[in-house]
């Protein structure tokens, strides 16, 4: 049987033909789709689509100009001179910075967990937008410089990158947990002076910095930014935000099972001397501990929520280390949605997160008013001398460029200095040569008159309508004499219960002179300032467990145990742990913005 078809019947050839047309179309289908895709890849539609995908554009990827529509920025002011933590000494231990063309800095994990070794990478130089910022700090360091970290004990930075964290988890305080607190009516327990010559523990400090020739490098463009720049709402309503009639001061501290949102792992600029759980501490239950206010409840702190929040706009930490401490864990917390750009220098630290133009700086001033060394009348050179009267003048020409401002102090005034007012010497602290003579202002009165010097000059500021919120003294815990004279606070671990709290008399009257300060400060305003007081005092009083105490330095031989004579060993109970209750401080500021940008008026 023959399957061939008769000869002249179409199918035999009409069929070869038809196929042979088939393939044809189907290799000319092939080569226009590789072209095709070739042309949409390596255009500019090609860069659209692939930004519309993964929310990245291609000015991102390859170093190209960005000119974010809201990009906060400097002037050329960061030239001059701000003191960054008094005095820098070398330490061969620090981290060290080196630049290259573009003065580019990036984190690096090491093995070693106290140190984080930052170096460079070419990228393409940014042509910022000016707007307000200069290029000031083009030559403000050298390349290859070893840096320190300052004061005391060298302030290292933690060297492990950040896994993100869940930021969208949010707390209603169970009434079975554990709660202790404050209740002002109903506070027991002895008093205990302090030494009016009392020291705080100076720790000053400041992170790894370079300089801020600007540069974007093609792995700029993380997911982490990525992920960020997909919520944009342009009306964003925070339900989060608590009634503006709450009294966020008075309450209790809750335990809270979630945690922290960060780690002492997962925060590169946490300083070595906070990295409690890096330093050997065996106990962890001081990271889980919330604040509740009694008429509220206080969200947890939401990264997203507050780059969004504070889009476009800058916040600076000013003072002493113990704002440093602030400003670190206010980085920890949004570090864990997106990776900011390190543009600070020597003068002035500054983180900026590109996915809002949102900058977080810190400036140091640690008293926050006129500070000069040279004689003045009988004082001789070498003794530092306190203007009462007139604020800090390097810390005022910045103050124009931020939208809120975060403000702390106090600590610094144990430090022997003079004290001038009205351009006479009135009084000091650890120094007046004449003892026949009586002072006419002491330590405690210089600090309130200090607070309300620096607030009135930012309140009478023309045409600035920043938020100005002065966080109050922080307490600190050392029992049994000062951070010199045996104090200690080894031991503490967990809050203090109502009827154990033993006040501290020298905290409580420095709390009251500068609230004093701030209420002068109110009276003399002009009609646009926004002056906030974010009183912590009383609350922070309880949290003799916060501190790193002995475990402040990563040294294995470290002493962490009363001697056999029963003396304490070295430690620090005035700055905090991270994480740790110094957290809260950012979810008050986070919610008194809040109540700001939202309507309404803080408590």
């Amino acid at each position: 049987m023959s399957w061939t078809a008769p000869k002249g019947s179409p199918r035999m050839s009409s069929h070869p033909r038809t196929l042979s047309w088939i393939v044809v179309l189907v290799g000319a289908l092939a080569v226009f789709l590789i072209y095709a895709s070739w042309v949409l890849v390596s255009s500019p539609i090609g860069t659209t689509v692939q930004g519309y995908f993964y929310s990245v554009g291609s000015s991102e990827k390859l170093g190209l100009t960005v000119s974010p529509g809201n990009e906060t920025s400097f002037d050329g002011h960061l030239n001059k001179t701000l003191d960054v933590d008094d005095k820098a000494s070398f330490d061969p231990q620090s981290p060290k910075i080196s630049t290259g063309e573009s003065g580019e800095i990036r984190i690096k994990q090491t093995d070693d967990a106290s140190n984080s070794q930052v170096d460079s990478s070419e990228s393409t130089t940014e042509n910022l937008p000016v707007t307000k910022e200069g290029n000031g700090d083009a030559t403000v360091s050298s390349s290859e410089e070893s840096v320190t970290l300052f004061g005391d004990n060298a302030d290292v930075t933690n060297s492990s990158l950040p896994a993100k964290g869940n930021s969208e988890i949010d707390l209603t305080p169970s009434p079975t947990v554990p709660v202790v607190g404050t209740n002002s009516s109903n506070v027991t327990g002895n008093i205990r002076m302090e030494d009016p010559n009392y020291v705080a523990l100076i720790n000053q400090s400041s992170a790894v910095n370079t300089t801020s020739n600007e540069t974007l490098s093609f792995d700029d463009a993380t997911s982490t930014a990525a992920q960020a720049s997909e919520e944009k709402p342009n009306n964003t309503s925070y339900a989060g935000s608590v009634n503006s009639g709450c009294d966020l001061y008075h309450g209790n501290w809750i335990y809270d099972p979630l945690g922290p949102l960060y780690t002492n792992n997962t925060c590169p600029v946490l300083t070595q001397m906070q990295n409690c759980q890096g330093n050997g501490r065996p106990d962890k239950d001081y990271e889980n501990w919330r604040w509740k206010p009694f008429q509220c409840d206080i969200p947890r702190f939401d990264p997203k929520k507050f780059l969004e929040l504070m889009r476009g706009k800058t916040i600076a930490f000013i003072g002493d280390s113990v704002a440093r401490n602030q400003m670190e864990s206010m980085l920890c917390m949004l570090w864990q949605v997106e990776e900011p750009k390190n543009r600070g220098n020597r003068k002035m630290q500054r983180y900026y997160f590109r996915s809002t133009s949102v900058m977080v700086v810190r400036i140091w001033s640690s008293w926050l008013v006129k500070l000069t060394s040279e004689p003045f009348d009988y004082a001789p050179a070498g003794v530092d001398k306190l203007h009462l009267d007139a604020p800090d003048e390097k810390l005022m020409e910045h103050i124009p460029n931020f939208d809120v401002v975060v403000l702390s102090s106090g600590h610094w005034f144990a430090k022997q200095s003079v004290y001038i007012l009205n351009n006479e010497i009135v009084g000091g602290q650890l120094w007046w040569p004449d003892k026949s003579k009586q002072m006419k202002v002491n330590n405690i009165d210089a600090y309130g008159i200090s607070v309300e010097t620096i607030l009135t000059a930012i309140a009478t500021l023309p045409n600035y309508t920043g938020l100005a919120i002065v966080r109050s003294y922080s307490p600190d815990h050392y029992e049994g004499g000062a951070w010199n004279t045996g104090g200690s606070c080894t031991g503490k671990v967990k809050p203090l219960e109502l009827g154990q709290l033993v006040e501290n008399a020298f905290t409580n009257v420095m709390h009251e002179k500068q609230v004093s300060g701030f209420n002068r400060a109110v009276k003399r305003a002009s009609s646009g300032s926004k002056l906030r007081l974010m009183d912590i005092t009383e609350a922070f009083q309880y949290r003799h467990d916060g501190h790193p105490g002995p475990y402040r330095s990563p040294d294995p031989n470290k002493l962490t145990k009363r001697g056999p004579d029963g003396r304490p060993p070295p430690q620090d109970c005035l700055h905090w742990c991270m994480p740790g209750p110094v957290d809260t401080w950012n979810e008050l500021v986070f919610e008194i913005i809040k109540r700001e940008y939202e309507g309404g008026s803080a408590s």
